[in-house]
């Protein structure tokens, strides 16, 4: 038997008596990910981005592991949540409009000293300042630094399209306006390296893009080390007290935390690693969150239907952001239709030996947007569901 029809075998004990769909997280993969993660950050702290978790129970059992420290959240109504339910070091990843959530944060002391947000723009400080309505809590701040490579004298971008603020003038005026306004205090910087972090550079069957992948990623890192030292060395003189500078994302880990400018790293989708993390040469990690969905037809020979199954993953369209059926090995899509709404039928011999109600296990391509489709996590440890965990969705909680 095979390690993956083993996996199978142990999923189907384990959730015999449940009924299909439902989305489980293997406890012993996602810990060996999470002490995988550890390991690469070489003693700085990990802090979990949650939008690649998106289960307040698998976010208190990482934190609660040597080495992992603080949360970085999606949304200001999450992050407001998460410091209620008692989190205490929030990171806000992405700027925020929410004047009700301003509002609320500059009105109460406890989340306003449990969460920083993210700001990149004169106009953000200044939307923030408009929400307070009459709240005096300090806020937090954290300022982003564009980490995209720019080649060709800035005519060729590569890397997401997210802070404006490049150079470490820009950054050091931005943390000058910070300073100068009563109620704010800026403690912190972060570089998201997603062209790094988030690019597989060993695509199956892509041998000359995959050489190209590592070897932009090589001159990025490189850029990038560089000009973080000086963002930070230009921030600091303005504000010596800065309490961290984060960076890093799953797939560069190791690489960021060598940068002695960075002192936290930031992950997320290594504790589940879904089938867009299968094409990186710098780790291997254990797919550790699965969903299973029932067949429910047999339409024939070599061909069964399963119940649902569209749940593709964001970013440009393609198959690469399509789940993946993972167990039993050898099923594909059929070509003319792929994932449905509703149905979705695979072809392949194992088809012939599935029985209607049988389980087939699949990867989502991302990681916490699985939760966005199921309610419950059921967590296994070997061939045994020992708990069963509310998603954000579970809980009532759809923050975006």
């Amino acid at each position: 038997m095979t390690p993956r029809a083993a996996d199978r075998a142990r999923y189907d004990r384990a959730t015999a008596q449940l009924d299909a769909p439902l989305a489980v997280v293997d406890l012993e993969a996602f810990d060996a990910n999470a002490d995988d993660l550890v390991r690469r950050a070489g003693g700085k702290p990990v802090r979990v981005a949650s939008k690649s978790v998106r289960c307040r129970a698998l976010l208190e059992r990482v934190l609660a592991r040597d080495g992992f420290a603080g949360v970085m959240s999606f949304t200001l109504a999450e992050s407001l949540w998460l410091a209620r339910a008692g989190f205490g070091n929030v990171l806000l990843a992405y700027p925020s409009a929410d004047r009700a959530g301003f509002a609320e944060l500059a009105g109460d002391a406890k989340p306003a000293g449990a969460v920083t947000v993210m700001v990149d723009d004169v106009a953000q400080l200044d939307l923030i300042q408009a929400s307070r309505a009459g709240g005096t809590e300090e806020i937090r701040i954290c300022l982003e630094l564009d980490t995209s490579l720019h080649l060709l004298g800035g005519r060729v971008r590569i890397g997401a399209r997210r802070s404006p603020l490049r150079e470490p003038g820009e950054l050091a005026d931005l943390a000058r306006s910070v300073a100068r306004r009563p109620g704010f205090r800026l403690v912190g910087l972060m570089a998201y390296e997603g062209h790094v972090a988030g690019v597989g550079d060993a695509v199956a069957g892509r041998p000359v893009r995959s050489r190209a992948i590592r070897l932009m990623q090589s001159a990025a890192r490189k850029e990038l080390a560089a000009r973080r030292a000086a963002v930070v060395r230009a921030v600091r003189a303005v504000a010596p007290d800065l309490e961290f500078v984060n960076g890093g994302g799953t797939g560069s880990v190791q690489h960021t935390a060598a940068e002695d400018a960075v002192t936290e790293i930031a992950a997320g989708s290594g504790l589940f690693v879904p089938q867009l993390f299968d094409n990186y040469t710098s780790f291997s990690g254990r797919p550790a969150a699965l969903f299973a969905l029932p067949v429910v037809r047999r339409p024939g020979v070599g061909v069964v239907t399963v119940l649902g199954g569209g749940y593709p993953a964001s970013g440009v369209a393609g198959k690469d952001r399509l789940p993946v059926p993972y167990l039993p090995e050898g099923l594909r899509y059929d070509p003319q239709e792929g994932p449905g709404e509703v149905q979705t039928p695979l072809l392949g011999s194992p088809a012939d030996d599935l029985r209607i109600g049988d389980k087939v296990w699949f990867r989502h391509a991302k990681a916490g947007e699985l939760c966005e489709r199921f309610d419950t996590l059921h967590l296994v440890e070997g061939d045994r569901v020992t708990a069963a965990v509310p998603t954000y969705r579970g809980e009532g909680q759809t923050f975006l």
